[in-house]
């Protein structure tokens, strides 16, 4: 999957790893970037993006999106939520859930015959709290848990249909998520990059950043990868 000339979708594109994302999908000679945001609003000069309002909890603001992109070869489920909580508030696991679960899924389904048609991509931004739980933001580690196993069972679904699954795994990243956490970070212009290589070189689980990249190899030759290879077959050929 080469980005250039390609059609872009991306979720949660008015700041972070988002607005990164942007930036980075034009530098690589991208025909057409849709930003999704809450707001409908994106400061980006450039005449190929397109803001549309996009609140990936909103059913209605999804299928609006729907009938205003004519074609789409990619779509980055990038918008996320981060709680810091103890699990003692419900509240806060169904708003993670809302937003890092049901909306990326929903925004799936909603786009899925277009990527069907263009045999295109769906790129899920997650993070490597989804294969291993970080105990300040339990609420948050759950849903993109949840998120991951999710991105897995499309990619067995859909690889029949020529639609392409990639997860992001990415460790801290100097965003307003991590704004408070001491602890040496990425940048999100590095890691945009590292997830449009990753893209480019077929790479189904991509790990953007050097804490990330240290369990690369190992999580790709282990159990877990595994099973997941094993458990992808027994998905019915489609006639």
């Amino acid at each position: 999957m080469n980005i250039q000339n390609k059609t872009i979708l991306i979720t949660g594109a008015n700041r972070g790893i988002g607005r990164a994302l942007v930036t980075e999908a034009l530098r690589r000679g991208a025909k057409r970037v849709y930003a999704g945001t809450r707001s409908g609003e994106l400061q980006n000069a450039d005449s190929r993006v397109t803001p549309l309002t996009l609140d990936v909890t909103n059913t209605a603001q999804i299928q609006a999106a729907v009938e205003k992109v004519e074609s789409l070869d990619i779509l980055i489920n990038n918008a996320g939520l981060a709680l810091y909580d103890d699990l003692s508030d419900r509240a806060a696991l169904e708003q993670s859930l809302a937003i890092n679960l049901y909306g990326p899924y929903g925004v799936t389904q909603a786009f899925l015959p277009l990527l069907t048609g263009s045999r295109g991509a769906i790129i899920s931004v997650l993070s490597l709290s989804s294969i291993a739980a970080v105990p300040f933001s339990p609420a948050y580690s759950i849903s993109k848990a949840a998120a991951f196993s999710l991105s897995q069972s499309l990619r067995a679904l859909l690889a029949g249909r020529g639609v392409k699954v990639h997860v992001v795994l990415p460790g801290p990243v100097d965003t307003d998520m991590t704004r408070d956490l001491d602890i040496s970070k990425a940048s999100p212009e590095s890691v945009a990059r590292a997830i449009f290589e990753g893209v480019e070189k077929g790479e189904e689980d991509i790990f953007p950043d050097p804490m990330s990249a240290s369990i690369a190899d190992s999580w790709r030759s282990g159990a877990a990868k595994l099973l997941e290879r094993q458990f992808a077959a027994f998905v019915p050929e489609r006639r």
